[in-house]
């Protein structure tokens, strides 16, 4: 593992920096991403700072990409964040660069790059941003760096309900209100969904899989997605609903993607949950998790697998 003063003297002897990160991007993947960005051209006006990736399309209140050539991975340095392994990365050409930084907060199941910065007990890539920042004379928090940063804080801590939340969290976001940010605007933006999302919402809970074990299965279907004119993003954005009810401890939710594979999104509420994602092609933080399986049967079967987790969990009395 490298220290912040290392990434820094790396960062300073290159002219191109291009900065990437996960796909199918977050509020801390591109708070961290176009926060870092901002904070290097602030403080390094004579180098080209490029964002890469496809856009989000419910979050381009937040940010957008830039275009980035092939030229501009010629004898550049790449900076990947809030990504845990390759094959994540928004952009095939990341190791095109002349070399590669890795920063991140997720258990660094592959460890790649030729210097990484992983603190799993960070709440957000986000706050290892910050921290970044705050380590060095070299680059400036303002307003503009801590809007992004904030962004990307509140999306990975679930508003401030989740575990990884910490007092250094909350100090990192005081100072990020102490600058004048306008977090209000950017709860409001987070918290904003559509009428088709809301109708998604019910839906979930119409179609809701509870074990008596309270593990939960939600399927969104390709129909369901198509009868309410939305699409696979905007089917993510209800991933954290069946956390609210009381008899739900850990739960799936599964996307269908159009090539009739599902995109599965794992969250609990104690039991560890990774191990599971691990399994199918996934992986992520031990309450909160990717994965991805190829037909029904086997969105059920991580469904028994997941209610065993639960079982287990519960008999040790944790």
């Amino acid at each position: 593992m490298n220290s912040f003063k290392e990434i820094i003297s790396t960062i300073k002897k290159y002219d191109k920096i291009v900065i990437l990160r996960h796909q199918n991007p977050d509020p801390d993947a591109l708070g961290s991403q176009v926060g870092l960005a901002t904070a290097l051209i602030q403080a390094y006006p004579n180098k080209k700072i490029l964002t890469g990736g496809h856009n989000a399309e419910g979050l381009k209140w937040l940010a957008t990409m830039d275009e980035v050539s092939d030229d501009d991975y010629n004898g550049a340095l790449v900076i990947c964040v809030d990504t845990a392994n390759t094959p994540r990365v928004d952009d095939e050409r990341f190791n095109d660069g002349d070399f590669l930084i890795k920063i991140d907060h997720h258990p660094n199941d592959e460890a790649y790059g030729g210097q990484l910065i992983v603190n799993t007990d960070a709440s957000s890539c986000s706050e290892i941003i910050a921290d970044l920042i705050d380590s060095t004379d070299e680059l400036t928090l303002t307003k503009s760096v801590a809007y992004y940063l904030y962004a990307g804080i509140v999306g990975d801590t679930g508003r401030f309900m989740y575990p990884a939340t910490t007092q250094h969290t909350m100090n990192v976001v005081g100072t990020f209100i102490s600058l004048g940010i306008d977090f209000s605007g950017i709860n409001q933006n987070m918290n904003e969904i559509t009428l088709a999302q809301a109708q998604l919402q019910g839906e979930l809970f119409n179609r809701l899989q509870v074990d008596e074990s309270g593990a939960a299965l939600a399927i969104i279907d390709l129909d369901l997605m198509e009868k309410l004119g939305i699409n696979q993003e905007k089917a993510n954005s209800v991933v954290s609903t069946p956390g609210r009810l009381h008899e739900v401890t850990s739960w799936l939710e599964a996307v269908q993607k159009d090539d009739k594979t599902y995109r599965m999104h794992l969250r609990s509420q104690g039991p560890i949950i990774n191990e599971l994602a691990k399994e199918h092609d996934g992986g992520g933080h031990p309450l909160a998790s990717g994965a991805n399986a190829k037909d029904l049967d086997e969105v059920n079967q991580m469904f028994k697998e997941l209610i065993e987790i639960v079982k287990d969990f519960k008999s040790k009395g944790e």
